[in-house]
């Protein structure tokens, strides 16, 4: 049975709405858990210290210590939850790639997991960051080929021409 879902793509690529239609498809509860709920809980120090998280006016985005020591119990947390018998949709943007991956994996350990990567073409994404209003502009840009370097998923969507409830069914499909 899977337990954890982790949905990884750049910003504005689709990631929040392919959630919020799996809380709705499939058919028991999930937990939606991702790194802007990370961002929102950390306290707005933590945006203006070297150590913490920084949004470049390019829409890069830099971690610190500080930031990297959150994320780890954020993570245990998460697989903690899984383990507690909560199932779980991680909404996730791995600006280290593969790196990122394997944090999560050595944390994940024994889970079921169901690796996806939420694909969006830039110019896109980069649309609809413009039409969100709530993200710095070039954002979705720069992540949307760096989140998937060296990654390997189990399944890939691509909400460029796909509604996220396509998404959603393609990837409860796959849900055991």
């Amino acid at each position: 049975m899977t337990e954890v879902i982790v949905l990884n793509g750049g910003s504005s690529s689709g990631k929040s709405g392919i959630a919020r239609c799996l809380q709705a498809v499939l058919p028991d509860p999930w937990l939606v858990l991702g790194t802007d709920t990370l961002v929102d809980a950390m306290p707005a120090s933590m945006q203006a210290s070297d150590g913490g998280i920084e949004f470049a006016a390019d829409g890069q985005v830099i971690v610190g210590p500080e930031f990297r020591t959150l994320e780890t119990a954020w993570i245990e947390g998460v697989a903690a939850m899984a383990r507690a018998g909560a199932r779980v949709i991680v909404d996730e943007v791995f600006l280290g790639g593969a790196d990122s991956q394997k944090r999560w994996q050595k944390t994940l350990g024994e889970l079921r997991v169901l690796w996806v990567g939420v694909r969006c073409n830039s110019a896109v994404a980069a649309g609809r960051e413009v039409a969100r209003g709530d993200r710095v502009i070039g954002m979705a840009a720069s992540q949307a080929d760096v989140v998937h370097r060296g990654m390997v998923y189990d399944l890939e969507v691509d909400t460029t021409h796909a509604e996220s409830m396509e998404c959603a069914r393609t990837i409860a499909a796959q849900v055991s």
